[in-house]
This record gives structure tokens, sequence and C-alpha cells, in this order.
């Protein structure tokens, strides 16, 4: 059904459907470790400083998309671990609201496995995003066992990807790779450079001005 039919629906709404506003916060749960956290903020830390210099894009994590107008308490929303979304405006938002955002959905999303959510991220959730996102790339990672794996939306169906002779998995997404590195998820370059924090920058920089002598601390 298209957005705009959908919206023209009024008859037989159950009572626990509600029309939310457009301005919606997020109502994810806690993350379940320090890890998924971390893993988490890697990732964004090492996109944003990337394309540090893009306002083209919206990368988030444990951040509900809420994609139904008509929505119910208990269904139509998501919220991924970690996703991006391409050709839209770099701000800050309480949540992802696909129909106060042109429609859109996320280019990417990735969710991180735990013991309660990975048979939910590998059956429910990749059904989700195949056949009602229609998110191009979807991967999931383990970091504990270090299960990673990757799909791409060809003809309606997601093919899993094959990794390179690292490992890594493409993003045709992104134009990156993602791959294991130091047992976290990382994003690295065609090339296949570890595209670095902002920290690993700047602690190189300093090593290479200890290098000639030059004290960090005087810069």
């Amino acid at each position: 059904m298209s957005l705009a039919k959908e919206l023209d629906v009024s008859q037989d709404i159950t009572p626990d459907v509600i029309f939310p506003p457009g301005d919606l916060y997020s109502d994810e749960p806690p993350l379940e470790t320090e890890l998924h956290l971390e893993q988490i903020m890697l990732l964004l830390k090492c996109l944003k400083w990337l394309w540090r210099d893009r306002n083209d894009f919206y990368a988030a994590g444990n951040l509900t998309i809420y994609y139904s107008p008509h929505q119910s308490k208990s269904s139509d929303f998501r919220g991924p671990d970690f996703f991006v979304v391409l050709d839209t405006e770099r701000k800050v938002r309480k949540s992802w609201v696909v129909w106060e955002e042109n429609g859109k959905y996320p280019n990417l999303i990735l969710e991180i496995l735990s013991e309660s959510t990975a048979n939910t991220d590998r059956e429910l959730k990749k059904k989700i995003y195949q056949d009602t996102f229609r998110t191009p790339d979807y991967f999931w990672f383990d970091p504990y066992s270090l299960e990673f794996a990757g799909f791409h939306l060809v003809d309606g169906q997601y093919q899993p990807l094959e990794p390179n002779n690292q490992g890594h998995l493409w993003s045709q997404q992104l134009g990156l790779y993602l791959g294991i590195y130091d047992g976290l998820l990382r994003f690295f370059t065609p090339e296949g450079k570890l595209v670095p924090t902002p920290e690993e920058v700047a602690e190189k920089l300093a090593a290479k001005l200890r290098e000639l002598n030059i004290d960090p601390e005087e810069i």
C-alpha cells in the first residue's frame, strides 16, 4: 500500500492504534552489554570522522525507526543497533520517522547479535529489512563469538556477501568494507586501509611529531 493510500485509511482502526506526531522520541531499551555500546560508538565515531565534510547523511545507533503513520503500540517500529541513511540532511533527530523523511529508509543496517536477539536479527528483522524497509545492505556481528555476515538486496532478496582475502565484506551503499579488527567491527577503505577514529589520528600525529623532536603539547 502506498503512503498516500495508507493515510486515507480511517476505518476499522483497532483501539491499540495511535496516530503519532512526526516528532517522536526514540523508545529503545538500554543496550545489553558494555561491548555493544562500545561497538556502536566506534562505528559512529569512525564514519562521522571519515565523512566530516559531508552533510548529506544521517548515522545513528540504538534509535527507533517509525515506519507507519498508523502506529501500533507493539509493532511498525524497529530500533537497529546501527544504521545509515544517505541523501538526507545531517542533523540531530529524536528518532527516524519515515513519513517525515520523504519516505526514506536506511541504506545500511547493522545488528549486533546477543543471546536474546540473535534469532530475531537473523530471521524476523532480516525479513522486515528486506521486504518492508528494502534496505540495500544488511549486516550482523557478534562481538563475543565474532560471527559476522552481510547481505545485499538483489531483485528483492538478500544475497550473502562474499568476503575478500582479508575477510572483509563490501558495503556498496557506503563504498567501504566492514571487517573485524582487534575484536570489533571497523570500516576499511576500498584500498583496505583502516578508517581511524579521531583519537587514532591524533595519536599517529603525536608520534610523528615526537619523531621530529617536536613536543605535541607545544603546538
